[in-house]
């Protein structure tokens, strides 16, 4: 047997509800293009120091910098990791909103876990991220 059709009111009030994680959402998207961006940054100058000749008296000093620039892309990649995990947790908390509702059934609780699973990430990626830039403005690059 299955189930009814929700009514326009239910499925109004599941859109309703699901405005918060969609603003989430989106803060988790623009946070990982900005974590990306500054790993992008980090790997174009490990592949500049990288191939500084080591003849080059004058700037393989440069190359000094290299494990610092592998702390902050560790770091980075963790915050990406969370962030991303936290992403697909509010994905599949609007997913069981919205199947909750079709199928009528409560979804309060496992809602309430998602949710605090995709904030809890996102704590994580963002303790990274300030680590991360922590060694980038505590340590900065004294030898360009």
């Amino acid at each position: 047997m299955s189930p009814d059709t929700p009514t326009v009111s239910q499925l109004s009030h599941v859109i309703s509800q699901s405005a918060a994680p969609a603003f989430l959402l989106g803060a988790l998207a623009a946070f990982i293009s900005v974590l990306i961006s500054r790993l992008n940054r980090i790997i174009d100058r490990t592949i500049l120091l990288n191939g500084i000749a080591d003849e080059d008296t004058g700037r393989s000093r440069l190359k000094m910098d290299l494990p610092r620039l592998m702390r902050r892309a560790a770091m980075l990649n963790r915050a990406i990791f969370w962030a991303v995990t936290g992403s697909i947790a509010v994905t599949v908390l609007v997913m069981v909103a919205f199947a909750s509702a079709f199928l009528e059934i409560r979804h309060e609780h496992g809602v309430a876990i998602l949710f605090m699973v995709a904030l809890a990430a996102f704590g994580v990626a963002l303790v990274d991220f300030a680590r991360e830039v922590r060694i980038a403005l505590g340590e900065l690059d004294h030898f360009a």
